[in-house]
């Protein structure tokens, strides 16, 4: 019984750490890399928009069409 007991208490003890150690490396994590996580959202957002860009670029998607008539410096395609 009191094996059983003294078990208890140590797993309740090694999860009372790790929570107490994930609690801590989350806060100081978050307040020293506040401008990098902005940094790579931004730059994850930007290449996000930069894929569509560059799909049209190499379907020739903003080329124009040379099916349609359409005035293209001074001439008509």
């Amino acid at each position: 019984m009191q094996h059983l007991q003294l078990s208890v208490l140590f797993v309740l003890a090694w999860c009372l750490l790790a929570v107490v150690a994930l609690v801590a490396t989350s806060s100081r994590h978050t307040d020293e890399s506040t401008n990098e996580g902005s940094r790579t959202l931004i730059y994850t957002e930007k290449d996000l928009r930069e894929i569509r860009q560059e799909w049209e670029r190499f379907w020739y998607l903003d080329s124009p069409s040379h099916l349609s008539p359409q005035r293209v410096r001074g001439g008509v395609i």
